[in-house]
């Protein structure tokens, strides 16, 4: 029995295009919002290789912001991409190997390009309801 070993590079050329965000497309101060089946993450770039990540596993664990790393994205199994922070439908690990659901949207709001220094930053749960209300009442 001959084993075939696929790389994450040759499945996503096989797959054509998808939605991915490059770590170097990214600079200091861009924020990446990342939407997994199971939660809502906010994404600061900081210095290269860090970031500053709320939501998710690390709001539930008290731990939001935390400076970490971003080590890739993959499909859940060993191989990874490691040049990416985001893409739709892999899963992001971070630098302390925590690993998100599968994505399912990912937007980038750019730091400097658009004048947005100054704003205040938003909780994950302040970005979810707005994105989706509060959950309450009406439409």
């Amino acid at each position: 029995m001959i084993a075939r070993v696929r790389t994450v590079d040759a499945i996503l050329h096989q797959m054509g295009h998808f939605e991915a965000i490059r770590k170097g497309d990214l600079c200091r101060g861009d924020q990446v919002l990342v939407s997994t089946e199971n939660s809502l993450y906010t994404i600061q770039v900081e210095d290269e290789g860090t970031y500053s990540i709320s939501g998710g596993w690390f709001d539930r664990n008290g731990l939001s912001p935390a400076t970490t790393s971003i080590t890739g994205c993959t499909w859940g199994g060993t191989a990874i991409k490691r040049d990416l922070v985001a893409a739709r439908g892999l899963r992001l690990e971070f630098g302390n190997r925590v690993v998100t659901s599968p994505i399912r949207e990912v937007r980038v709001i750019r730091g400097d390009a658009r004048g947005l220094r100054g704003l205040q930053p938003l909780s994950s749960a302040d970005l979810f309801r707005a994105c989706y209300g509060s959950g309450r009442g009406g439409s």
